[in-house]
């Protein structure tokens, strides 16, 4: 547990956060951590935070070393995709009961786990993770997993992220920190060239980096790794041979990068593929590091050739929906790198934006914000839910966009409601996602369905027909009236 707290004290000490470098030395050595409220955990653990990070290598058995409830259901419960492999979709967990963890049997439990795994799937690796009751209990996780490589011959990584240690993104910074320690620079490619990046924080939702990566293909731009989306045990564990990196979400994986960038001389930057100006932008900048490390400079006229191409074709596509979305106002209630790459993608064809949440993003983050909308008023750290029903119910917003967990609260407001998280159906990435992104803002915010509910209810509005109900209490002369105005319309009784 000592050597966790120093890894956790060390992630916080992170110097490509502006805002702790912006501490003096002995607040700075405090960290980033304070006490957990009640109900913190309920946006995820550190434990859930790594395995979000971890679990969409695809290749990669994830064995769970706790109880079973911890495991829960993986079997698309991130919405991420892969190409190939789905045994990152099997759950694996070593079941401890009671009796295990009285009688001491858990680290003998998870040798004979990690055993089986091998035996009937064979893969390129196991990934171990630490829980909340296998780390109070003091099962030795590391020493385990380094006597399963040995003996069984193939790497058994130990994620050491516990749930109690804090918060979701603390799980993601420890699940980068255990790639370092573990698997990147432990395979040398044979393979390596002048066009390989890596892009990190990028999660495959929907299949959305599919949108993106052919982008890169006609630029003969190879991803050496995407981490962790769609992402394979052998193309992580070479990474450190990439001559550049496009951190996407930085809130995650920033102390990946940072490090990467110090031990391989790996230079990164951070953009977005949300938005046609920021794909291309992005693009842009992926070509510029590349040429600086020593690609041909013609890769830059190349890429400027391909955006004129790809924004002129999807600029073609949006101007269908620009009529029917100029003006419309959108609350957006999501952090990280949407927070402000999807206000800039969504002003870019004429909507207002009445707000953005910023709870989940980086001071970084929150100035670009502030850049973009030129107005601090639009941004908020936190917003009850009473609150966001009271904006949506004056019609201060004409759609909500956000994850699954504050859909209702739209619902209840009879505003449209579009998902814009992990559990999205459609892929938002590139300038074909921002077109899908488009139609789908067109298609919630005019179905007719919001006309309807919107409307009255009939004895809201028809007093007549309440008032000619017969007093009874049999309820019979009640049904013959109701039968009697069964047949009437809005025009029998006049507007509401």
């Amino acid at each position: 547990m000592s050597s966790l707290n120093a890894k956790i004290q060390h992630v916080f000490n992170e110097p490509a956060c502006e805002k702790n470098q912006g501490k003096d030395v002995k607040a700075r050595k405090k960290g980033c951590s304070k006490p957990l409220t009640p109900g913190a955990a309920a946006g995820g653990c550190a434990f859930d935070g790594a395995k979000i990070v971890l679990q969409p290598i695809t290749d990669v058995a994830h064995l769970i070393h706790a109880p079973l409830a911890c495991e829960g259901n993986s079997w698309d419960n991130r919405g991420t995709a892969s190409s190939g492999p789905t045994l990152w979709r099997t759950s694996f967990t070593t079941d401890l009961t009671e009796l295990d963890v009285v009688m001491g049997q858990g680290e003998r439990k998870l040798f004979k786990a990690i055993r089986e795994i091998k035996e009937a799937y064979a893969p390129p690796a196991i990934f171990v993770y630490s829980t909340c009751v296998t780390a109070l209990i003091g099962d030795d996780i590391e020493a385990v997993c380094k006597r399963a490589t040995e003996k069984f011959g193939l790497p058994v990584v130990p994620i050491n992220a516990p749930g109690f240690v804090g918060s979701k993104n603390l799980g993601n910074k420890l699940a980068g920190e255990a790639l370092l320690d573990h698997v990147i620079g432990t395979v040398e490619p044979d393979d390596a060239g002048p066009y390989d990046i890596n892009i990190l924080g990028e999660f495959n939702l929907s299949g959305e980096f599919w949108l993106v990566k052919p982008l890169l293909d006609r630029l003969g731009i190879r991803v050496r790794a995407c981490i962790p989306g769609d992402a394979r045990y052998l193309d992580i564990a070479s990474a450190h041979r990439a001559r550049a990196a496009m951190m996407v979400c930085s809130t995650a994986l920033i102390n990946l990068a940072r490090k990467m960038e110090e031990r391989w001389n790996i230079p990164f930057f951070e953009g977005s593929f949300y938005g046609i100006t920021d794909t291309s932008e992005a693009l842009r900048q992926i070509a510029g590091l590349l040429v600086k490390k020593g690609a041909d400079p013609e890769l830059l006229e190349r890429t400027e050739a391909l955006i004129a191409e790809e924004e002129a074709i999807a600029w073609k596509k949006l101007a269908a929906y620009r009529p029917r979305l100029q003006g419309k106002r959108v609350l957006l209630n999501t952090g990280g790198v949407k927070s402000w790459s999807l206000v800039h993608a969504l002003m870019e064809i004429g909507i207002e934006i009445v707000g953005t949440s910023v709870k989940k993003s980086t001071v970084e983050d929150k100035e670009r914000v502030k850049q973009i909308l030129k107005d601090e008023n639009h941004m908020f750290e936190q917003m009850a839910p009473r609150e966001l029903y009271a904006m949506l119910s004056e019609h201060k917003a004409a759609i909500m966009l956000s994850g699954g967990r504050t859909q209702f609260i739209a619902l209840k407001a009879k505003i449209p409601w579009l998902d814009i998280n992990q559990e999205r159906q459609h892929p938002y990435a590139g300038y074909d996602g921002m077109v899908e992104l488009v139609r789908q803002i067109d298609l919630a915010i005019h179905n007719p369905i919001w006309r309807q509910v919107r409307e009255p209810a009939p004895w809201d509005c028809y007093p007549a027909v309440k008032d000619e109900l017969p007093s009874t209490k049999s309820g019979t002369a009640t049904v013959h009236a109701f039968k009697k105005f069964a047949g009437t319309t809005a025009d029998d009784f006049g507007e509401c």
